[in-house]
């Protein structure tokens, strides 16, 4: 990408929706798609992905979180037992809160400072945790909070050789981290997670169509409509999409056309 992003701008990249004509696949399939936001669009069918029969549409949009979940917790190699702490309860966050908690006798802790945020981790399997509570050393910490102050506090607890995965966007914006210290001392390994790549470990194996094809399967539980916090029609996001933006309650909130 480069250049400006003026408005009006044609945005957007996770559709659900239904198939009208075309060839390869039946009138009325529900499909994923990574298009922008429109009622109708042309698309060659090689880019759908059908969604799951156990998968109802509406929980689709979250396609692309989840295949960022997975790709995260592949880059954090979470094992059975592991004591795993994740910052920050966005939708990725708590998604991978999710995914570790299937984990078996993974002891997974979600951080944040919003205390509202705490019911949708626990629907999530995991323990919730306001930062100037967390206490003790974790074997993988995983930030997903946009914030370096979270980042730092990740050092704080990792115990020795564990894993810190730094899964944040921060765009233009430099982070401070104390590099001293317990950092060197405990031979803690700092790990980038972008999921425009998939995961080292994986990527022998996996291509990018398997890998959202796992991320709809994972999708097949309805412990996960916690992630959708509203809807909005397309037509009233000119006075809406304000309030949608700042509300600290806003999760996922989906677009209807």
């Amino acid at each position: 990408m480069s250049g400006t992003f003026p408005f009006p701008v044609k945005y957007g990249y996770s559709s659900v929706g239904q198939v009208e004509e075309g060839e390869g696949l039946e009138k009325g399939t529900t499909v994923f798609c990574l298009f922008p936001h429109q009622s109708h669009y042309l698309v060659r069918a090689e880019d759908l992905v059908v969604v799951p029969a156990g998968l109802p549409a509406d929980r689709a949009v979250l396609a692309a979180n989840m295949e960022t979940a997975l790709n995260i917790c592949w880059d954090a190699q979470i094992g059975i037992g592991n004591r795993v702490a994740v910052f920050g309860c966005g939708v990725v966050g708590l998604a991978v809160g999710y995914l570790a908690s299937q984990v078996p006798g993974v002891e997974c802790t979600l951080v944040d400072p919003d205390a509202s945020r705490s019911e949708p981790a626990e629907r999530m399997g995991a323990a919730f945790c306001h930062p100037d509570q967390l206490k003790g050393e974790f074997d993988i910490l995983i930030n997903a909070s946009g914030s370096g102050q979270a980042l730092a506090q990740c050092v704080d607890h990792a115990g020795l050789e564990a894993r810190i995965v730094e899964a944040s966007w921060y765009g233009e914006r430099s982070v401070t981290l104390p590099l001293g210290g317990a950092f060197h001392s405990r031979r803690l390994r700092l790990i980038s997670s972008q999921v425009g790549h998939v995961s080292p470990l994986q990527r022998p194996r996996w291509t990018y169509a398997r890998r959202l094809h796992k991320a709809l399967e994972l999708l097949c539980h309805d412990r996960l409509d916690v992630l959708i916090s509203g809807e909005t029609a397309f037509d009233d996001l000119p006075q809406d999409y304000g309030r949608i933006l700042t509300d600290p309650s806003t999760l996922c909130h989906r677009i209807r056309y």
